[in-house]
């Protein structure tokens, strides 16, 4: 036995319920029905609650990568500027130009073989993963 509910759409939502009903050849009591049964549903919330957990775990791991893609970076950085402040001596004040001259030379050859490796897709973290064995960073495991 069903029971006979009489209620009032906007009409926008009106139109959209007779649009879906005559695409689906359904009669639009049936959508109404399945929407507020959908809406009722105890369940429901929990499956949106899974599938917000599960993008937020998505999240996660893509927080961690770029964190783990940063500290790569800023570690090749660091290591890259202690070596340059140790092993570069300073110029004396007649060399400065023609160091100018090259170090802007070399930076342009820099910027160009920075363009070739991003264009190949090929990044430093994704080098130093390959070029590191998971095994090697175990303090259990012996170093080969």
């Amino acid at each position: 036995m069903r029971t006979k509910h009489t209620f009032r759409l906007p009409p926008d939502l009106a139109g959209k319920l007779a649009d879906l009903a005559s695409r689906k050849r359904v009669p639009q009591a049936l959508i109404v029905e399945t929407a507020l049964a959908s809406f009722l549903s105890p369940d429901n919330s929990e499956r949106m609650e899974a599938a917000l957990g599960r993008r937020l775990d998505r999240l996660t791991r893509h927080v961690e990568r770029l964190e783990r893609h940063i500290t790569i970076s800023n570690e090749a950085l660091a290591l890259f500027v202690r070596f340059w402040l140790t092993a570069t001596p300073p110029l004396p004040d007649t060399a400065q130009p023609a160091a100018q001259a090259k170090g802007r030379e070399r930076y342009e050859g820099f910027v160009e073989a920075l363009g070739r490796r991003l264009a190949r897709g090929q990044t430093l973290a994704q080098e130093i993963s390959l070029d590191i064995d998971p095994a090697q960073t175990s303090p259990t495991v012996p170093r080969k």
